[in-house]
């Protein structure tokens, strides 16, 4: 039984504020819909820590655009299609790949410095794209995006940004969101902002995972929050590992691009055998979910906890030039990246799942809104094609901004409604850290890249049982965000016992086959009216 609130609370005796567009999250997403909707409106971002904590700030790989003359968004449209595993809406995939080159070029006018050799942008290629089409900034496009959005709001002056706010649960009544409940870890205060256009950008959910190399914000905030809030998440069983992440003792799952792989790297297992032409044609380019399972398999081949990326065919001079975010980080662990192997492991990366939307981002709830790794509007599909991530941001920030427009004008606010909740028990005693480990832990092992029957259903149930601690107030971010973690888990457990198939990012031992007769469909799942769990199928479009 999943609550509506986390806390008890009544607005009436807490402080209150107004704003014309509340955008939760300060990711690529949230601070280009931010920029976008500070042009005619006011703007309130939050972020629950620090502006950069996020997950596009991590992003090495770069970019993904038809912006090159040997490029063209028919062939982008068609790699994403087929990586996508079926499963994409194909009119989501025609606006990302017809939308996205002017998004970019509008990055490029603010000021992000992307890779040109001679004056003329450089593109990499990246697994299972048919051409060089992936804009970059070294190893650290993520970042490079990031500041160059920052520095613009910053300077204009015009975002009302606050970090340090995390955003407990949504306001709602009669499935119309008129704001959100808010905590303030500052003043340690609960405080209340109504707002017209309710905007979740608020990433991923990789700490719902063991082994993840997302930061330590990403706990699934968003879907959880939409989740009880009644509006409907779609996909949730399709979870895309990154094959290669830094395997070393106390070293953090630090990501190593996909882009080594285009670049030439090789992988191999302990043995110093190369073998990921056993597993696919396309062999170290073949898409995430193939490497991610084939190195998984590799492993438990091997009886190893890792494998090799040989970065050995990319010249020592040109590996640490193009890399030089891996580079220094695996210096700090004792490996020179031109002369040395890296051992790397699959690790929770991306979700393709999300907050149900439709192509203006626009949820089930009235007024609410969705963008970014939060948000599902099917142009992912059962497998992220590379480097769309950041695209999706982009495209479909701008699309939220451009539909809410003349919408928010003629918002009516509460009128004297007035929110409250008192049915949760006192804070509990539940040791909240080992509560969340057992989770990541559960998921780790039974809901992660390979996926069997008896281990899902053992999954479900041990998250049911640490489902108890609901009945209790939540305290603090770390309470909170556990609880969202236990939510979002309960909810990709749930779509993948439900999917009786293996398609993507999700694989059944047990259903070893695509089956397009009876799966080539969405599952959105929602909250019935007594906190359960409900889902009905969506046709792939």
């Amino acid at each position: 039984m999943i609550p509506r609130y986390i806390v008890n609370f009544d607005t009436r005796f807490l402080t209150q504020k107004q704003t014309d567009y509340l955008i939760i999250g300060t990711g690529i997403a949230g601070l280009y819909a931010a920029l976008k909707a500070s042009e005619f409106a006011e703007v309130t971002l939050l972020t629950k820590k620090k502006m950069g904590d996020t997950n596009t700030e991590r992003a090495q790989g770069g970019i993904a655009a038809a912006i090159d003359s040997a490029d063209s968004p028919a062939l982008h449209r068609a790699d994403t299609l087929e990586a996508g595993a079926g499963l994409c809406d194909v009119e989501a995939v025609e606006v990302l790949v017809n939308e996205g080159p002017d998004r970019v070029r509008e990055l490029i006018e603010m000021g992000a410095n992307f890779d040109r050799l001679d004056g003329e942008l450089t593109f990499a290629r990246e697994a299972a794209h048919s051409r060089r089409r992936i804009l970059h900034a070294g190893d650290f496009t993520g970042e490079e995006i990031q500041n160059t959005l920052a520095r613009r709001i910053l300077s204009e002056n015009k975002v009302h940004f606050l970090e340090d706010h995390m955003v407990i649960d949504l306001l709602t009544d009669r499935n119309k969101c008129y704001g959100a409940l808010v905590w303030d870890n500052l003043t340690r205060k609960t405080i209340v902002y109504f707002a017209k256009i309710i905007v979740l950008a608020s990433g991923g959910a990789g700490q719902v995972f063991r082994n993840t190399t997302n930061p330590e914000v990403a706990t699934g905030d968003g879907p959880a929050l939409a989740f009880r809030a009644g509006a409907g998440v779609m996909d949730m069983e399709f979870v895309q590992f990154h094959p290669t992440a830094l395997s070393l003792p106390g070293a953090p799952r630090f990501l190593i691009s996909e882009a080594v792989r285009g670049e030439g790297a090789i992988l191999r297992n302990i043995h110093g055998e190369q073998f990921m032409s056993r597993y696919h044609p396309s062999g170290e380019l073949a898409a995430r979910d193939v490497v991610a399972r084939s190195i998984f398999q590799e492993m438990a081949v091997t009886g190893s906890t890792h494998v090799f990326l040989d970065l050995s065919p990319i010249t020592g001079k040109k590996v640490k030039k193009r890399f030089p975010t891996i580079a220094r980080t695996c210096s700090q662990y004792g490996i020179d990246i031109a002369k040395e192997m890296i051992p790397v492991a699959p690790a929770a990366h991306y979700m393709m799942g999300g907050i149900h939307t439709n192509l203006n981002g626009e949820t089930s709830v009235a007024g609410l809104y969705s963008c970014g790794e939060s948000a599902c509007q099917g142009v992912h599909g059962a497998n992220r094609l590379a480097s769309n991530s950041l695209l999706d941001g982009l495209v479909f920030g701008f699309r939220i901004v451009e539909n809410s427009k003349p919408k928010f004008k003629e918002w009516q606010g509460p009128h004297g409604l007035h929110f409250n909740n008192n049915e949760l028990q006192p804070p509990s005693l539940h040791d909240i850290s080992r509560i969340r480990e057992v989770t990541q832990n559960l998921m780790w092992e039974n809901v992660g890249i390979i996926r069997e029957e008896k281990g899902l259903q053992k999954a479900f149930g041990c998250l049911i049982e640490l489902e108890d601690i609901f009945k209790n107030e939540s305290r603090g971010i770390e309470e909170m965000e556990t609880y969202n973690i236990l939510t979002v888990a309960t909810l990709i457990t749930y779509a993948a016992i439900n999917r009786g198939e293996s398609r993507g990012g999700h694989c059944r031992v047990n259903y070893r086959l695509r089956d397009d007769v009876n799966w080539k469909k969405h599952m959105v799942i929602y909250r019935d009216s007594g906190g359960g769990i409900d889902a009905y199928m969506r046709e792939v479009t």
